[in-house]
């Protein structure tokens, strides 16, 4: 075990094994293509690995084949990370993994006056014909907002709390289920409405997003809503397919 922890102590020596777990069974000159240094120092660097039982070796003719060989590092993993500690360190793994998750901003640009944007985002028929369902609430600081489907059924799909209006230049409510609120774990979006003349700047903030796949949806969606959007209030009408579908 002390030669497992010598060996891991080296940045360089760590590389080796990283490049090893991207791809398996690489010659020493593949190995070194990835160094900066002789290749007598890397020798010496994958002797020390080999002693350690980190890496293993396989003759292959003339060339010299290297394999990571996981097993000390889960001996590590099993003697000093008890079944009692998993359930927090996974807890705590989630958070970072949380915490990398990057905010979503989407910029279209809008014929349009501020009004008309504040109304095509607030009223419950406008969203219905763009969004495919209808956005309800009195849109007034801490009132709950609904996703609804405009199918009569009356389901919310989503919805969250309305935490700031200034209309008609910004809106901010939490993105989840009708109530829930970013303390809950929802997240949060924001609506800047900035005109100049006669265009308006319409920037979408995502924020508070918890995976990659929930920022990968997000990214899909929020641009075709906003086509559509655009679309009515610049022609009058949508787009002639709904834009989410493709």
């Amino acid at each position: 075990m002390d030669r497992v922890f010598r060996a891991l102590a080296d940045a360089t020596r760590r590389g080796l094994l990283d490049s090893l777990r991207a791809r398996d069974g690489q010659t020493l000159g593949e190995l070194c293509a990835g160094l900066d240094m002789a290749r007598q120092s890397a020798t010496q660097h994958l002797t020390v690995l080999e002693e350690a039982h980190l890496i293993s070796t396989v003759r292959r003719g003339r060339e010299k084949l290297h394999y990571l060989n996981p097993v000390p590092i889960h001996e590590i993993r099993r003697r000093w990370i008890a079944a009692f500690d998993e359930p927090r360190l996974a807890a705590l793994e989630a958070i970072k993994e949380r915490s990398m998750i990057p905010d979503y901003v989407y910029v279209t640009y809008i014929r349009s006056t501020a009004e008309r944007v504040w109304s095509a985002l607030t009223d419950a028929d406008l969203t219905a014909r763009y969004w495919g369902h209808s956005n309800r609430s009195d849109w007034q600081p801490g009132s709950t907002w609904e996703h609804v489907r405009t199918d009569g059924s009356g389901i919310a799909d989503g919805g969250g709390v309305v935490i700031k209006t200034d209309p008609p230049r910004q809106l901010v409510i939490s993105f989840g289920m009708p109530g829930d609120r970013p303390e809950d774990g929802a997240g949060t979006v924001t609506f800047d409405v900035e005109p100049w003349q006669e265009i308006v700047r319409l920037t979408v903030t995502h924020t508070g997003l918890t995976s990659e796949e929930d920022l990968g949806l997000i990214s899909k969606g929020w641009p075709a809503v906003l086509a559509n959007l655009k679309s009515l209030l610049e022609t009058g009408d949508v787009l002639p397919q709904a834009p989410w579908e493709m």
